[in-house]
């Protein structure tokens, strides 16, 4: 052997991590024109793969919903993976490496967009705590593996460059052929007949005898079930009765968002195994309705809302301070309590809460009010100050007064909007 042969990289699990990372950016998935639901993303992982593209739709809907990285790793997927028929991707046909279906103008558009897919990954409970940065490592891992694994199959080829026009038209060929048969005899070809190469005749003369087809290969024999689906499912259903378990018990963090986090945890890790084995299919089924609840939970602020304090509007305009409740409650309904009438120099204090519905309260022009507003999910406007969204923190503020009257009022909704407004 020379001293200078070449290196030639190794691929599948023979190769190293760094073999494995370069190996995977030179072959990485190619976004599908047919057959995807949105940009590809999914599509070309599973195809180039070899695991089906609901798995990989259902882990990215996981990944947004517990931990809030799924839309920034598929903007990532749609700015650096190619897709088919382009020669380079969004990215680097924006930096000139080659041309790309996509415009400069969206590249610039995608790379705007991961800034704030970064900020909300970041900004999430579930960053805040960990939860979200372990399963980013999670999905990277996986993703690693899946190349190590299979990364040497269904490997994407990108298109090449236009071949040169040939040299040989039909009007040259004529007109080699006027001037052969011009200097010297006929020749239909216009060459050399010592260099004609023609095939070995048989001895008969006639053409040469047909090497018959090989025959087909065998089927390949069917791998036995797997049973990876039926020993998550049942690992599943014992993680999610410990926890519910462990919260009705009086361990605080196992609330309903964390079971369910934790529920969908085990069905993705046996998606993930499935997919190397070509098994547990069926845990897409369990998957998909946990992600829906998981989500539901995460946004909708089921704490706040009770099922006591009854169902329908309630409207009071209490005259006195003794006509005051305490508390004005619904579970749901609008609510609406109007305190101008109230004598001058009186003092109350009272709580309006709604589960799901709006409310309002008025407040006398002069008086001292000591407030507090907020709601789950709803717009909020506490004498001037605003809010807006879902989530946001109570407003607590005291607004002075010259008529000698004072309000303590705690106005807090589950769903709905809160006003309190000077009368």
């Amino acid at each position: 052997m020379s001293g200078s042969e070449t290196h030639v990289p190794k691929r599948g699990p023979a190769a190293g991590f760094e073999e494995t990372v370069k190996d995977f950016w030179r072959s990485r998935p190619v976004r599908p024109v047919h057959g995807r639901k949105f940009a590809g993303v999914a599509a070309g992982i599973g195809y180039r793969y070899g695991i089906d593209p609901t798995v990989v739709r259902v882990a990215l809907v996981a990944a947004t919903v517990f931990g809030g990285f799924g839309v920034f790793v598929y903007l990532l997927g749609w700015l650096f993976l190619p897709q088919e028929g382009d020669a380079v991707s969004a990215f680097e046909g924006l930096i000139g490496r080659g041309r790309a279906s996509s415009s400069p103008a969206f590249a610039v558009l995608l790379l705007i967009l991961l800034f704030p897919g970064l900020t909300w990954t970041l900004s999430g409970g579930w960053m805040a705590d960990g939860t979200g940065l372990i399963g980013f490592a999670l999905m990277a891992v996986a993703l690693y593996l899946l190349h190590r694994n299979r990364g040497q199959f269904n490997r994407p080829v990108m298109p090449t460059p236009a071949q040169p026009a040939a040299a040989f038209s039909m009007a040259s060929a004529s007109a080699s052929a006027t001037s052969t048969a011009t200097e010297g005899g006929w020749d239909p070809l216009a060459a050399d007949p010592s260099a004609w190469d023609l095939p070995n005749a048989s001895p008969s003369g006639g053409l040469p005898p047909q090497t018959p087809p090989p025959p087909p290969a065998p089927p390949a024999p069917r791998g036995r079930k797997s049973k990876i689906g039926a020993a998550t499912f049942g690992l599943a259903v014992l993680v999610g009765g410990v926890g519910t378990v462990l919260g009705l018990d009086g361990e605080p963090w196992f609330t309903m968002q964390h079971v369910v986090g934790l529920t969908l945890g085990v069905v993705g890790i046996g998606l993930v195994a499935g997919s190397f084995v070509r098994g547990g299919r069926g845990l897409i089924g369990l998957a998909v309705p946990l992600a829906i609840v998981g989500m539901a939970l995460t946004t909708i602020p089921f704490e706040n809302i009770s099922v006591k304090g009854g169902l329908g509007d309630l409207r009071a305009t209490p005259s006195q301070v003794s006509e005051v409740l305490p508390e004005y409650h619904r579970s749901a309904g609008d609510i609406d309590v109007d305190l101008t009438k109230l004598p001058a120099g009186a003092s109350v204090s009272t709580k309006v809460s709604s589960g799901a519905g709006n409310s309002t309260v008025l407040v006398p022009a002069g008086a001292e009010v000591k407030v507090s507003c907020e709601t789950g999910a709803g717009d909020v406007d506490c004498l001037g100050q605003s809010r807006s969204g879902v989530g946001e923190d109570a407003i607590d503020f005291t607004s002075a007064g010259d008529s000698g009257q004072k309000i303590t009022l705690k106005v807090k909704n589950g769903v709905g909007n809160v006003e309190v407004r000077r009368g």
